[in-house]
Parts: structure tokens; C-alpha cells; sequence
């Protein structure tokens, strides 16, 4: 019996779990989830600093036309130990460098003329001027970066401005992905009478990559039990596999009978989805093994639909599941009740509200109407007819602007 989509994705996100952290290098941790709590282990700044090239003063002393006389200078990377702000002094001092004791503003070198030791300025000084005070950024033991957090070029700025040189994140997952068929043949390959191009391994590896997993590609396995017991043993042995074809009803079918006879464990075979029914998910030592349809339409929509949620929490993220939007459907739909539809569907604005349209002919065998796409419709599966008009939820494709 076929499984509700909901089911089947609740039962994935319930079988799966996060991978154990490791230490990578900040050069490569952009995108990867961190596996703690980071707090702050010192004060930043860790002590009140000049914010721009210029003059450390004290406020009371300057008004517009005040001569100042400058008796020191504080290079950024230099020490202000011994040095202070006298009445009527001046401190010259550059950008980072830690501010002298008596100092409550900065006047910066542009606001002032300097001739003979001496400072004139040109305009009104305000207490807290262009200077940075200790711990306005990050107070000591603040928490700065939650465990759970998808590291950007920010987050890695704030480690480095801690010292770290490794981060603590989840492990990148490695996914094992093999096509299966005898009419398969590699890319570049000659091709003959009845063959096609095994496209399903680097779309899927496109997908896998983009998440921030590894792929790895098996090539393809044949359709005979030893080819298949070879390769899918192989992929057994990474984090995660994909299977592609081989899961419906035909003589050669045979991925389902390989993985019993392998010992994984079938959690559900078909969901009540088009396209996609023939979609199987089980498990082996608690990795997931994911059997999607051959059709390349068929594999990447499953593959957004299942696998998707399950690489990203085995990455350590928080939300797994895109918010789906609503749109104004510009066409009438109609289809059969009884399973969840995704429909490929361009989104574009029509002043504050979405709209969606058929990308084109949703035959499963239409790549093109994928590449027009930059939604997914969700049709329920109770739904019979959409009518032009009606509102429709939408989930938006990654990376694609809509205009």
C-alpha cells in the first residue's frame, strides 16, 4: 500500500539524524552547520580603540578654532601603556589602536590642521566620537554563534576575530549514487539502438553538491542481480544512498529484491505522489537508502520532494523544509483526486501578489518543462479541479529569481 506524501516525508525526517561534527578549516566551513554554541571568549573590542586615523582628545577641551598641543603618537599594533591625554593635549593615533587613559573621543585627521606640534581644530568634538569602547560588539561569555547556525563569510569573520582556525560543524555527507538499466550509457560514450544517456547520476551529483554534500558516482549497475549486488554493496558503504529506476513493476525491476537480499530495511515502497509513485525509502545500520524513479523528471522532483529534508538534517540545519508561497494559478487545472501532484510551474510578480502558470507539458518525459520551471505547484490529493484564479501553494526552486 503507497504511503500519503506527508506520510512518507514524516517518516524520512523521524528515520535520519545529524552526522558526528568534526573540525574543519574555516577556508572551507562556509555552509556547514556549526555543532555548538560559540560564545565570546573575551570582550571585542577587548579594549577601547580609535575608529578612525586621527587624534585622541578629550572633548571638554575642543571647540571649533581650540588649539591642542600633540605630545605622542599610537600606531595601529602599538601599546597605549603610559601614555595619557593631558589638558589641552592632543594623542596622535591611527585606526585599531587601543585609546590612551583620558581619552573620551576621537577626532579624525581631516578635522583638523596639525603645523609645529600643534592642533587646530576645525570643527565641534562630541564625548564618544569615532571611538570604539570595550565590549560594545561582544561582551565576554555572549553567545555568538547558536549551535544550529548555517556558517556565512559573517559568522567565519566572527571565529577568525576569536582565533579559531577550525570550526566544530556536521560532517559533509557522503552520497552514493547509482543508475541502473541496460539501456544506459555514460556521457561521451557511442551510443546505439535503444540506448540513452545516463543523465540521472549528474543531475542527482548537481543536486547533492549544491546542498553541500559529496557525491560519489558509482556509475552505472546492469540489470542482473550480481551488478546490481555489487554496486549498491558499494554504495552501502557511504552515508547515504540513491538509487535511480529499477523500483516499479517491469521484469528487470529488480533494486527492491536487491536491497532485501542486502538486508536493508524497507520502511515504505510507493507514495501516493505523481509524479514519483514508485518511490522507496529504507534503511541499512541506520543510513538511509533512497530508490528513486529512472524518468529524470521523476528523480529530481523526488529528489527535492525526500531527499533534500534528509541531507540537510544529516548537515546539522535547522529548517529542513522550505515555507511553501502562495500564488494565483493563471490556468485551469485538473486532475485525478487521490495522490499529491507536483506541478512544474513558472512564478513571476504581478504587483504585491505571485502568480503561477504552467511551465508547459507535465509529461514526466519533458525535461524542458523542468528547465522553464522555478516552482513546484502542490496539488492536494483531494483537489480535482484548480480553477484560473484560485490561490495554489507553491514551493520555489533554490537560486531562481523571480521577476
Amino acid at each position: 500500500m503507497a504511503l500519503s506524501f506527508e506520510a512518507a516525508r514524516t517518516m524520512i525526517l523521524e528515520s535520519v539524524i545529524p552526522l558526528p561534527p568534526e573540525a574543519v578549516s574555516l577556508l572551507d566551513v562556509v555552509g556547514m552547520v556549526i555543532a555548538e554554541d560559540i560564545r565570546a571568549a573575551w570582550d571585542m573590542p577587548l579594549w577601547n580603540n580609535s575608529a578612525m586615523d586621527g587624534f585622541a582628545v578629550r572633548a571638554e577641551d575642543c571647540v571649533a578654532g581650540q588649539t591642542l598641543t600633540v605630545d605622542g603618537y599610537i600606531p595601529a599594533g602599538g601599546s597605549a601603556s603610559g601614555i595619557n591625554v593631558k589638558p589641552g593635549g592632543a594623542v596622535k593615533i591611527m585606526t585599531g589602536a587601543p585609546a590612551p587613559a583620558g581619552c573620551d573621543a576621537i577626532v579624525p585627521i581631516e578635522e583638523t590642521v596639525e603645523k609645529n606640534g600643534k592642533l587646530i581644530l576645525t570643527g565641534q568634538v562630541r564625548p564618544g566620537d569615532h571611538l570604539r569602547i570595550r565590549g560594545e560588539d561582544v561582551s565576554k561569555g555572549e553567545l555568538v554563534i547558536a549551535a544550529g547556525t548555517a556558517l556565512r563569510p559573517a559568522e567565519i569573520n566572527m571565529l577568525a576575530s576569536f582565533g579559531y582556525r577550525t570550526a566544530p560543524v556536521f560532517r559533509r555527507p557522503k552520497v552514493a549514487i547509482l543508475s541502473t538499466g541496460d539501456e544506459l550509457v555514460e556521457p561521451g560514450e557511442d551510443i546505439g539502438t535503444g540506448q540513452i544517456f545516463n543523465s540521472n547520476d549528474y543531475s542527482i551529483a548537481a543536486a547533492v553538491k549544491q546542498l553541500g554534500g559529496e557525491p560519489v558516482l558509482l556509475g552505472i549497475a546492469r540489470d542482473d542481480r550480481q551488478s546490481l549486488t555489487e554496486k549498491i554493496a558499494a554504495g552501502l558503504e557511504e552515508d547515504l544512498l540513491i538509487t535511480t529506476a529499477g523500483v516499479s513493476m517491469g521484469d528487470h525491476d529488480l533494486v527492491c529484491d536487491v536491497l532485501e537480499v542486502l538486508q536493508v530495511e524497507r520502511r515504505f515502497w510507493k507514495v501516493d505522489i505523481k509524479p514519483g509513485r514508485p518511490t522507496a525509502f529504507g534503511l541499512k545500520n541506520g543510513k538511509p537508502v533512497f530508490s528513486l524513479p529512472g524518468n529524470p523528471v521523476s528523480s529530481m522532483i523526488t529528489f527535492e520532494q525526500f531527499v533534500r529534508p534528509a541531507l540537510l538534517k544529516m548537515m546539522g540545519h535547522q529548517r529542513v523544509i522550505e515555507p511553501l508561497v502562495r500564488a494565483v494559478m493563471q490556468e485551469t487545472i485538473k486532475k485525478k483526486p487521490g495522490r499529491v501532484q507536483f506541478l512544474r510551474v513558472r512564478v513571476a510578480k504581478d504587483g504585491q501578489r505571485l502568480v503561477a502558470s504552467s511551465s508547459g507539458d507535465q509529461n514526466t518525459g519533458i525535461l524542458r518543462t523542468l528547465l522553464r520551471a522555478n516552482g513546484i505547484a502542490v496539488l492536494p490529493a483531494d483537489l480535482e479541479q484548480l480553477r484560473s484564479g484560485e490561490e495554489v501553494d507553491v514551493q520555489l526552486i533554490a537560486a531562481v529569481d523571480i521577476v
